[in-house]
């Protein structure tokens, strides 16, 4: 007897599960078909005791407030920003662009007022941003574009820039002054003890019962539960009605080396050579002192595990369609990234779970004390005959 089965023990449904548990006091079934929780957060020690991302890297940063103190309340924090070169020209040079960027690759000696000019005199604007080219042409020129944008979309999305919404590339900005954070938000910080132990934390309560290794399928019409908190593909969990919403796999092969470290940050992007995006070195995430190291590299690919909506006007068309069975399906709450087919940052995952509770929280309230009104209780229906199923909507 379940008050909520929760589909996914990623961001979203962690989050749902512990505040419907801690902050509702209701009974939680969180379901998984991988062998743990944390979704692609998951991290975990290697064979040579490092701790890694077996997703690739996950690095924590946002501007709320009360995301980073809802977190906190599961883990310490080890302050951590975020750096990024990219391997260019034979250089590695820093990625999002700024002053630093184009002084080392020309040969140049700009100050930001200078490079401002620049980039006024190379960008080639477009009177209507319609694709991701625009965006960037229209501020930094065709070269930049080419050795720092253009190959690395085409690896990392099977499509070049021109044929993406401007929404791919908008997000990534561009400098003038000598900032080569990644982000600038006012919160960046890692899991002091890792991803998994903050997860592990958030779980740990008598009224989360947590299924690994479980397809959910097999054991909604085996229980008894009151609503549904899905976080998985919205067109697998319609059967595909209406045909698959595409997204961009990833495929990693996890290295360790026989030295201390192997670069000198975190990530190093490769977006002209190689069949691999990017390296990531995890102690630069971890802070864990080792005498070896461990890398992973990244392949995109066309198959596999869902992990990029493709952000096309076609695709955002056919995810309408299936957003409009989701809103018309009783007792199923749809959340996450691969539920509402949007491509959010962690933070953004963990607010939009949080507000979906403050909602629900507030029915359930108002639905028991109409029910205490009435001197009955809110039914807890058999999966088997709820609308909830997938076969009968």
């Amino acid at each position: 007897m379940y008050d909520y089965l929760i589909v996914g023990a990623g961001f979203a449904g962690s989050v749902m599960a512990e505040r419907l548990a801690r902050g509702s006091n209701c009974k939680v079934l969180l379901v998984d078909r991988r062998p743990h929780v944390g979704g692609n957060a998951y991290d975990h020690y290697d064979d040579a005791g490092i701790l890694v991302h077996r997703y690739g890297p996950h690095i924590f940063h946002t501007n709320s407030d009360e995301v980073f103190a809802y977190l906190s309340r599961f883990t310490t924090w080890r302050p951590y920003e975020h750096r990024v070169l990219a391997s260019v020209d034979r250089q590695l040079l820093p990625i999002p662009i700024n002053l630093d960027t184009v002084n080392r690759l020309y040969g140049l000696e700009l100050t930001s007022d200078g490079l401002e000019a620049y980039f006024r005199q190379v960008a080639e604007p477009r009177p209507q941003v319609r694709n991701s080219e625009d965006v960037v042409v229209g501020k930094v020129g065709r070269d930049l574009y080419e050795k720092f944008v253009r190959n690395y979309t085409r690896k990392q999305w099977g499509l070049d820039p021109s044929q993406l919404d401007p929404s791919v590339l908008g997000r990534i900005p561009t400098r003038t002054n000598r900032d080569d954070r990644y982000f600038t938000d006012k919160h960046q910080a890692m899991p002091r003890h890792g991803f998994t132990r903050m997860f592990e934390r958030m779980l740990d309560h008598p009224s989360i019962h947590v299924l690994l290794q479980t397809d959910y399928r097999d054991v909604q019409r085996q229980v008894r539960w009151r609503q549904m908190v899905y976080t998985g593909p919205v067109d697998e969990f319609f059967e595909f009605r209406f045909g698959k919403l595409p997204y961009r796999s990833l495929e990693f092969r996890h290295e360790t080396v026989a030295k201390e470290w192997h670069q000198t940050v975190a990530v190093v992007n490769h977006p002209n050579e190689h069949d691999y995006t990017r390296v990531t070195e995890f102690k630069h995430l971890t802070g864990q002192r080792h005498h070896h190291t461990s890398v992973v590299y990244e392949y995109p690919r066309a198959e596999g595990d869902p992990y990029y909506p493709i952000p096309r006007p076609e695709n955002a068309l056919l995810y309408q369609r299936y957003q409009a069975l989701a809103e018309a399906t009783p007792r199923v709450h749809f959340v996450g990234r691969l539920a509402t087919y949007r491509y959010y940052n962690m933070d953004q995952v963990v607010g939009q779970a949080l507000t979906l509770y403050t909602r629900l929280a507030g029915l359930d309230r108002r639905a028991r004390e109409g029910a205490a009104r009435r001197g009955t209780l809110p039914l807890l229906l058999p999966a088997a005959t709820a609308d909830a199923s997938p076969l009968t909507t």
